[in-house]
């Protein structure tokens, strides 16, 4: 399977992809692209992937940036030609091809959403404490559980139908930070589980996804 991953800053999701990638071809990062200079474009060069950054601050409006991601996206794909996808899939070129949100802090619109297959990541379990603050906002609210979520990306903001979760518990001396650090651990194991399910056979049915174990 061919796999693009988006990034926005440190890449620490991307670098967990890197390194199970190196060790067996179940799916190949095919690009990493970005919507800013960041740390995760510096670990894609470091590891000889291909990249792209498309910045919203050169398109007067979002929906002219979102189609110029969903481009690039397709492009990286395409130029990826050292598998005959076309071949292996039937012509469901499609299937073979996944979009990874690994910290990219940009929602997406329609164009990409309506292109792509792309599955994202959030430090709480859904759909409990959606949005940009999931960490903070579960301690607030006093849980004794919390984790992280593996889910479709679709129109909402942390709606998409659920993948995977992983369970992580709330310490009574937890603060956000070392929370979110703990969540971070479990995250970057359930990601890279998702990739290789994926990468073996997936389906979605409404808001059901089934993937190969």
């Amino acid at each position: 399977m061919q796999v693009v991953v988006l990034v926005s800053g440190s890449g620490s999701l991307l670098q967990a992809l890197i390194d199970d990638d190196a060790h067996g071809k179940v799916y190949e990062i095919v690009a990493v692209g970005a919507d800013r200079e960041c740390t995760g474009l510096e670990r894609a060069t470091l590891a000889g992937i291909p990249t792209f950054t498309v910045e919203t601050r050169h398109f007067p409006e979002r929906s002219q940036w979102d189609t110029a991601l969903a481009d690039a996206i397709e492009r990286a794909f395409s130029d990826a030609d050292d598998l005959d996808l076309a071949a292996l899939t039937g012509g469901d070129v499609a299937a073979r091809q996944l979009v990874v949100s690994a910290g990219f802090m940009k929602i997406l619109g329609a164009q990409t959403l309506s292109r792509h297959t792309v599955i994202n990541t959030h430090p709480a379990l859904l759909p409990s404490f959606p949005g940009a603050h999931g960490v903070r906002d579960a301690l607030a609210h006093g849980v004794k559980v919390t984790g992280t979520t593996c889910h479709v990306v679709d129109a909402g903001v942390d709606t998409g139908p659920i993948i995977d979760q992983r369970v992580v518990d709330v310490r009574a001396d937890d603060d956000e930070e070392s929370l979110h650090e703990r969540i971070k651990v479990e995250e970057r194991t359930m990601l890279v589980d998702v990739v290789r399910g994926f990468a073996r056979g997936w389906s979605i049915n409404g808001r059901t996804v089934s993937i190969n174990e």
